[in-house]
């Protein structure tokens, strides 16, 4: 298999950016459902994909999003043309039989072990949520992921009565590239990484 070209390299990672300000242009209902079809394929424990998506536009649904959020990033999500919530399933272990069906006992093991069960959700869908990104960026957009917020009052606007908990938060759109500042170090391999 060939490595993907410098183009899509640059998409992806070198030239992306995490983004605050947006330019006025929609994103299509079509292309959210095009983001899932593809970070839908990244690997997870078991196959059990615990990651859920709750997608936000404008008016009231969204709206209720802001109490949660850090002060700083309510003009950031109000500007955004849509705002995911990147969120977890805690019983994704219940649909076993049709992601991983050659162990059909697999179920069992998670329901029976809270705290397995919710470190592999956590897990598993902070991994599906950088599939998320990088899956909107291959597809032309721009991502502002971020944690600024209260879990428990998202949690109980948008998930009370479910088994889906927010993970983090990710706005899509059209970043404004005349509104970014200078990208921002990072740690050299020295710094970051060991071979042994």
């Amino acid at each position: 298999m060939n490595a993907i070209s410098d183009i899509a390299l640059n998409q992806l990672f070198t030239e992306a950016r995490t983004h605050n300000a947006w330019l006025p242009k929609k994103v299509t209902d079509q292309t959210l459902h095009d983001i899932y079809e593809l970070a839908k394929w990244g690997p997870t424990s078991a196959n059990l994909s615990p990651m859920r998506i709750l997608y936000l536009r404008d008016g009231q649904a969204r709206e209720k999003l802001y109490p949660a959020l850090a002060p700083g990033n309510v003009d950031k999500v109000k500007a955004s043309p849509v705002t995911a919530v990147i969120a977890l399933d805690e019983q994704f272990y219940t649909y076993a039989l049709k992601l991983f069906p050659h162990a059909p006992k697999i179920s069992e093991m998670f329901s029976k072990d809270k705290g397995l069960s919710d470190t592999t959700a956590l897990r598993n869908s902070s991994l599906q949520g950088a599939y998320f990104i990088l899956a909107s960026r291959a597809l032309g957009l721009d991502c502002g992921p971020m944690s600024g917020f209260d879990n428990k009052k998202l949690d109980e606007a948008y998930f009370g009565g479910t088994t889906w908990k927010s993970n983090f938060i990710c706005n899509l759109g059209y970043g404004d590239k005349t509104k970014l500042f200078p990208r921002l170090p990072r740690l050299s391999f020295e710094e970051a990484c060991k071979i042994v």
